[in-house]
């Protein structure tokens, strides 16, 4: 299962665990990904996406339908 957000593109990033002594090991930075069911009320069907909590608040902002259509459009929310 990708961890990559369906509208916004955002993905896991590598950084470093640094302990105490100072020593680095690497880590890996998810973003936070909810599932998460719309209803598109001019197809009048329900989809399912995995949507960053980020792009949830853009959504509750302007609406699904535009968001998708400006994904479509400039590949990017």
């Amino acid at each position: 299962m990708s961890r990559i957000c369906d509208l916004t593109g955002k993905k896991s990033i590598v950084g470093n665990n640094v302990s105490f002594s100072n020593k680095k090991t690497k880590r890996r930075f998810n973003p936070n990904l909810q599932m998460k069911k719309f209803f598109l009320p001019e197809t009048g069907e329900w989809i399912t996406l995995k949507v960053s909590t980020s792009a949830l608040r853009t959504i509750n902002k302007k609406g699904i339908s535009a968001c998708i259509n400006q994904v479509l459009k400039t590949g990017k929310l």
